[in-house]
């Protein structure tokens, strides 16, 4: 038994929901260089090795399952409770990332998807700032379009995010953002 046998059994499809978010996570992980292993409980899903705090929703045309039409590409879960061990969830939910990843995978039909192509990808970059002057918990594609701007590819996305870190600037020592 190995690792791969486990992933085969639990992760066959990229183009499941909950399996093609964590790929994108990895893709976002893998473009600001962070070293920092996913944490499934906490606030966010990527954090670079100077503190920055990444939220990262995925979308896609295509599912797992037959589908009639195309999906609709939509965001959601914006603002979430925060959860910590010793007080639990938090009582309200609020905007808990400093920037927020919005990847589309657009492929439109299922002979063509390939989430390991990454000229596939879209990627829409908002910093927390703008979204609570959004004051949602949810957004289309096209809201994303109009706050955001054109979206970049996977190699641009690094550039992009630091270009919308919404902290205070650090010191002059800390311009390689831990990567």
């Amino acid at each position: 038994m190995a690792v791969a046998d486990f992933w085969r059994f639990a992760m066959p499809d990229l183009k499941v929901n909950n399996t093609r978010g964590l790929f994108a996570e990895f893709l976002v992980h893998h473009a600001v260089g962070s070293r920092r292993p996913r944490v499934e409980w906490v606030s966010h899903d990527v954090e670079t090795g100077d503190g920055l705090r990444i939220e990262v929703k995925t979308s896609a045309y295509v599912q797992a399952w037959e589908q009639r039409r195309h999906s609709d590409i939509r965001f959601s879960g914006l603002r979430a409770r925060t959860w910590t061990p010793m007080a639990g969830y938090s009582g309200t939910k609020s905007y808990n990332a400093d920037v927020y990843v919005f990847a589309v995978q657009t492929a439109r039909d299922h002979a063509a998807y390939d989430p390991l192509d990454t000229a596939q990808w879209e990627f829409y970059v908002l910093a927390r700032p703008t979204l609570e002057k959004l004051d949602v918990d949810s957004l289309g594609l096209a809201a994303v379009r109009t706050a955001a701007g054109e979206p970049v590819d996977v190699h641009a996305l690094a550039d992009r995010i630091r270009s919308l870190d919404p902290r205070p600037s650090r010191d002059a020592g800390a311009s390689d953002h831990g990567r």
